[in-house]
């Protein structure tokens, strides 16, 4: 098991998160101080979302860093709790914090055709980790002993 060496890909990943949440608080807090808001820029949801336009693209990739990264997080501890953070594994997170990494890159900079590669080539890489932890696990409970191989002073033992 490579427990600290899944831990630096993931350890990569909130660095990207925080790098983007702070481009865009870096871009409204200029936006703030060059064109202080009126008070028609604040009446209601849309003229709140035409102020802030200008900094609409990172707070887009910022929303796009929680939704299928979301799947990493969520698999990063089940990898660790099983011990199924094997070479495969931490590959397949540095591959997929990469290709979000050059996400968010061509996201930031308005590069749509690179953009989608990036995002398909990072979900097939996320699919096939998820479908490599699913098979280790299939094949982790067909080494496990049954119910009826378990003596009941076992199954007291599980229960604690």
């Amino acid at each position: 098991m490579m427990t600290r060496a899944l831990l630096w890909p993931t350890f990569a990943m909130v660095t990207l998160v925080f790098a983007v949440a702070i481009m865009l608080l870096h871009r409204r807090v200029g936006l703030l101080r060059r064109h202080p808001p009126t008070r028609a820029d604040v009446a209601g949801p849309e003229a709140l979302a035409a102020y802030f336009r200008p900094a609409a693209l990172p707070a887009a990739n910022l929303a796009n860093l929680f939704e299928m990264p979301v799947l990493y997080f969520a698999l990063v501890p089940l990898l660790l709790m099983t011990g199924q953070a094997g070479v495969a594994q931490v590959a397949l997170a540095w591959g997929f914090v990469a290709l979000r990494t050059a996400h968010s890159i061509a996201h930031l900079r308005h590069r749509l055709r690179w953009r989608l590669a990036l995002y398909l080539l990072s979900n097939a890489v996320l699919a096939v980790m998820w479908v490599g932890f699913a098979i280790d696990m299939t094949q982790a409970a067909g080494n496990a002993p049954s119910p009826r191989d378990v003596s009941p002073v076992d199954l007291r033992e599980i229960r604690r």
